[in-house]
């Protein structure tokens, strides 16, 4: 990408350039032949991510893994040592006794080749910098914890060793992303597709984790859409854990749903292949970052994103954005909520823009019960997933169903009290209260199946039942008003006057005490009969009469003036 393109766009790569660290095809052949003549360490999966991602310029300005005063910087501040903003560290810190040996070789100024387990050379390292770290000082500062049950954590000490190498990364050869290849997009080609080809003025990017799409995302997404030239989704691939939903089933969903639902021409998917930090804030601060160096002028940020367990407030990732300003971050960060169903109001929601916290008509979309759903066997309700995300879903899920006691991950409880919660209060979605709540360790997966019917059933019912009560008294055009109802009505009227004529007859005969009171009817209990039934009479809904609809008309001119007629 040339600067002198980059001048006209409406975005600039964060620190300014847009970082390019790749070998050119023609002299890979000579640059991989040198690496073979170096010291090599070899390198997982995981590292080579973030060596291509460096590399590439994802992670602009950063050249490679960071010196000493970066690392500490960043840990304490937030920042590079010069005072760009940056949120986490990139940290090479080798592990075991065979790189410990090697690097107690190494000082500043030399080159070693990292390779892939294969042995094969991925990138050449120059060194400008070996230093020693505190694994729980970084650990306190990038997580807020030291608890080893933190993934994170858990990372820092079963993957880094005790001396860091900090230097600029040279890449050689890219990793073939398999069947994400013809998806792939880098930096370079983002840019010149957003405002080369297809002239955008502004791009919004939206990154998400290992969940199916849902209609919480689509409402996101709409949202910017109605603000925005185009959108830039990029689902995370190939560091998920096995419990979620594999990686090319997750990305064949947004296909599925893109292709019917989404503006293609202003609609654009990418996986994005990036290690899991689980850091929280700090992870929300680094995908903005992310999708700035990808082109987008908008981050679309989430309830919770990047969050892990009860590690962090719900909200924590927008509130650590009130820590920068919008342009020292040189992105427009728009936050939203946790989106929702709202069944009486038959819409998506949050609780921004909900003119309600009724939990009765509440289905609430969670990733994590998405999949439980899933491993259960159920299709989730088309407000929470659409059945074309579900499609590919159900067959990506992993593990797959129940376990020998009919339990998934997640207990079902765990999984009604998070999508589901009025049932545990309510009788049924829009129901009367129940005697007592529920509790969630008590329910089964016969709770969950109830629940799912009376889902099923009735979220569309609601609000068609609120317009049907509209609708039967409005329409002045009786042409729409279904006829077999309006029969029935007059039936039930006709049926109901009937019954009074014989109460009042009865009436009329009545004695004022019965001789037998368990046989016979006294006046008094005849006349509550009466009160009662004509009461009920007064209760039934009537048909609208011609009568009634003539009083509507309230036009007080001929239609010929209204249309500019001249008066006759």
């Amino acid at each position: 990408m040339s600067s002198e393109h980059v001048s006209t766009y409406p975005q600039t790569p964060h620190g300014g350039v847009l970082v390019d660290q790749t070998i050119a095809a023609a002299d890979r052949a000579a640059y991989t032949e040198r690496a073979r003549g170096l010291a090599t360490i070899r390198v997982d999966l995981e590292a080579i991510i973030t060596i291509e991602m460096i590399a590439t310029g994802v992670l602009s300005p950063n050249k490679g893994f960071m010196n000493e005063a970066d690392y500490l910087s960043v840990l304490e501040n937030g920042r590079l040592a010069n005072g760009v903003v940056w949120p986490v560290p990139l940290s090479f810190a080798p592990i075991g006794k065979t790189n410990a040996t090697i690097i107690e070789g190494l000082t500043e100024g030399d080159e070693i080749c990292l390779s892939d387990e294969q042995g094969e050379p991925v990138a050449i390292l120059a060194i400008e910098d070996i230093f020693a770290y505190d694994r729980e000082h970084r650990a306190q500062q990038l997580f807020g914890t030291t608890d080893r049950n933190h993934p994170g954590v858990d990372s820092i000490y079963r993957r880094m060793g005790e001396t860091a190498l900090g230097g600029t990364l040279t890449l050689i050869n890219r990793v073939d992303w398999g069947p994400f290849e013809r998806l792939r997009q880098e930096p370079k080609d983002t840019w010149k597709l957003f405002y080369e080809e297809k002239g955008f003025n502004s791009v919004a990017g939206f990154i998400t984790g290992a969940n199916p799409l849902h209609r919480g995302h689509e409402y996101i997404h709409r949202n910017a859409l109605e603000e925005v030239d185009g959108i830039f989704l990029q689902p995370l691939v190939e560091m998920a854990k096995r419990e979620y939903v594999r990686h090319e089933y997750r990305i064949r969903g947004y296909q599925n749903v893109m292709e019917q639902y989404y503006p293609m021409d202003r609609s654009i998917l990418s996986p994005l292949r990036v290690t899991y930090i689980f850091a929280g804030p700090r992870e929300a601060i680094l995908h903005a970052l992310i999708m700035k160096n990808y082109g987008c002028t908008h981050a679309l940020i989430g309830r919770d994103h990047a969050g892990i367990g009860d590690y962090y407030d719900k909200y924590a990732a927008h509130s650590v954005f009130d820590e920068y300003t919008k342009e020292e971050l040189g992105i427009d960060i728009r936050l939203f909520h946790e989106v929702f169903y709202d069944a009486r109001a038959a819409t998506h929601a949050t609780d921004r823009t909900s003119g309600t916290d009724d939990v009765r008509y509440r289905l609430n979309i969670s990733g994590t019960g998405i999949r439980e759903l899933l491993r259960y066997g159920f299709m989730p309700p088309k407000e929470i997933v659409r059945p074309e995300s579900a499609l590919a879903a159900f067959q990506g899920i992993q593990p797959k169903g129940v376990d020998a006691e009919g339990v998934a991950v997640n207990p079902p409880g765990k999984v009604i009290k998070s999508m589901f919660p009025y049932y545990l209060e309510y009788t049924r979605l829009g129901g009367p209260k129940r005697a007592e709540p529920l509790k969630p360790e008590d329910l089964t997966v016969d709770d969950l199946a109830l629940v799912m019917r009376d889902v099923r059933e009735h979220t569309g019912l609601i609000y068609e039942d609120v317009y049907d009560e509209y609708r039967g008294v409005l329409d002045h055009n009786r042409g729409l008003a279904p006829l077999w109802r309006e029969e029935a009505r007059d039936q039930f009227r006709a049926k109901q006057e009937k019954l009074i004529g014989e109460l009042e007859a009865k009436l009329a005969q009545a004695v004022d005490k019965a001789s037998d009171e368990f046989m016979y009817q006294d006046r008094e209990e005849v006349e509550r009969e009466l009160t009662a039934a004509k009461a009920l009479l007064a209760e039934m809904p009537g048909n609208l009469t011609p009568e009634s609809l003539e009083g509507r008309t309230w036009n007080t001119m001929p239609y010929q003036r209204y249309r500019g007629a001249d008066e006759e």
